[in-house]
Parts: structure tokens; sequence; C-alpha cells
């Protein structure tokens, strides 16, 4: 059980945490994101080193150490992108009646440089990884990036729930491009295929010829995609989800909905 187990309580304590602390850490004064960069990217080395050194390393200690290094590897990410300076070269407001096409590139132009990052750090990944049979890391990191990429496009095409918190002033021009209603057809399908693949994961751990490594290697990619589906539903879902990480936004002068710029509040109230 402990190989069941022990996973799931690890993958929620890293994704509870992580989202905190990156949370707590870019609503600091800017100030300080110095400091938080240089860390960050120390940590982000670190984990490129430590996911070519368990490249070959099947063991159960392989597999949670695969796991950590992308999991860290996407924290510097979410850092850059949150910190502003790995968005895109459009930091303007979405302009009203703007659709179609035109919104679509104004949306992508906002985080074009993010996107292009996480393309290039993909490709370091797989050629980390290449050689060895522990995929733990690269399997990691594509699980975060394809439901990062379905979270954006949920956004973009509306839901009901917008969390306004994970937004810092800086990046509040941002939430022009989103949209609420109730649902959007891209919402099923995307949720639909992850929550098929986190069912294959579970059954792949169950299996009676799966040995320890693969046995919590797809325990703990099934936990992450799990919760990354349980993300998208509270999306859609009146759930208070920001009670989770409450703590992370003490490091915050204001609260988000106070601290965002008039304007953003304006075509909120007018649900754009």
């Amino acid at each position: 059980m402990v190989d069941y187990g022990l996973p799931v309580l690890f993958t929620l304590w890293v994704w509870w945490f992580s989202t905190g602390a990156i949370l707590y850490l870019v609503g600091l004064p800017r100030r300080t994101y110095g400091v938080s960069l240089a860390a960050a990217t120390v940590l982000l080395v670190a984990a490129g080193y430590g996911l070519a050194l368990c490249a070959k390393d099947t063991s159960v200690s392989g597999a949670y150490v695969a796991f950590g290094c992308a999991i860290l590897i996407w924290g510097w990410h979410e850092i850059m992108f949150l910190t502003g300076l790995l968005a895109g070269p459009n930091r303007r407001q979405a302009q009203r009646g703007l659709s179609g096409f035109a919104r679509f590139k104004e949306a992508l132009l906002a985080i074009l440089f993010h996107e292009i990052a996480l393309l290039i750090t993909a490709g370091v990944v797989v050629a980390l990884t290449w050689d060895g049979p522990n995929t733990v890391g690269l399997w990691t990191f594509m699980v975060l990036w394809w439901m990062r990429l379905s979270a954006k496009l949920n956004l973009y095409f509306g839901v009901s729930n917008i969390p306004d918190e994970f937004l810092v002033p800086h990046l509040a021009y941002l939430d022009g491009y989103f949209r609420r209603r109730s649902m959007n057809w891209f919402f099923p399908l995307s949720v639909g295929v992850s929550t098929i693949v986190t069912v294959l994961l579970v059954v792949a751990a169950l299996a009676p010829e799966a040995t320890r490594f693969e046995t919590v290697s797809y325990v703990l990619l099934a936990s992450l995609l799990g919760l990354a589906v349980l993300e998208h539903w509270f999306l859609i879902l009146p759930i208070p989800v920001m009670d989770i990480w409450k703590w992370s936004l003490r490091s915050r002068s204001a609260p988000a909905s106070e601290s965002m710029p008039a304007v953003v509040r304006n075509n909120r109230s007018h649900g754009q």
C-alpha cells in the first residue's frame, strides 16, 4: 500500500505547497523579484542536472527524484511568467468588441514568450532523458504543460469562475482575454481526455506485472493529472478554492480585486 498511498500524499503536498510558495513570492514587492528569480534559476539548473542523473535510475527513489526535478523546472517557468519577465510582447488591455482571429492573436501575443520558453524547455527535458528508462520527469513536465495549455484555452473560451486571485497587478491586463460563461465546447473535451488518461494510468499502476518503480511512477503521474483535472472543475464549480492557499496571499498589500486596475474591474463587471 505504501507504493500507492505515499505517491498520492507526496503529489498532494507538492501541488499544495509549490502553488502556494509561488503565489507568495510573486505577491511580494517587485524589488524582491531579483532574489526570487536568482534562487529559482539555481534550482532550475540543479533540477536539470538531477533529471539527467536519474534518467537511468529505475529505483523508487529515482521516480521521486525525477518527479521533483520536473516540478522545480516547471516552477521556474511559473515564477518567470507571474513576475512578468516572461509573458509576451502584448501588455495592453483587450479592446472592447474584439473577437475571432483578432482576439486570439492579441491573446497569444500576451503570453507568446512564455509559450516559446515552454517549448524550448520541453526539448531540453526530452534531451536530458532521451537515453534513459526513467521518463517520469519527462512525462511530469508534459502533463503540466498539457494541463496548463488546457486551462489557458478554457479561460480564453470562457468559464464561470475566473481565478482573479492568481493574477498579480502587473498581469491584470490578461483578465481582459478571459470570458465568463457557464461552459465552453473545449471544456468537456479537455477534461474528458485527461480523465481517461488518468484512469489508464491508475489501471497501469494496479497491474500485477508492474514493478515497484512502474507502480510509483504511474501513481505519481495519475495523481498529478487527477489534481489538474480537479483544478479544471474549479473553473466551473462554485468552490472557494483559494481558501486552500489563503496563506500565500498574505504577501500582498491588498486583495487582488482591490489592487487590480480599475479598467479591468470594469471589464469584469460588464462580463467581458
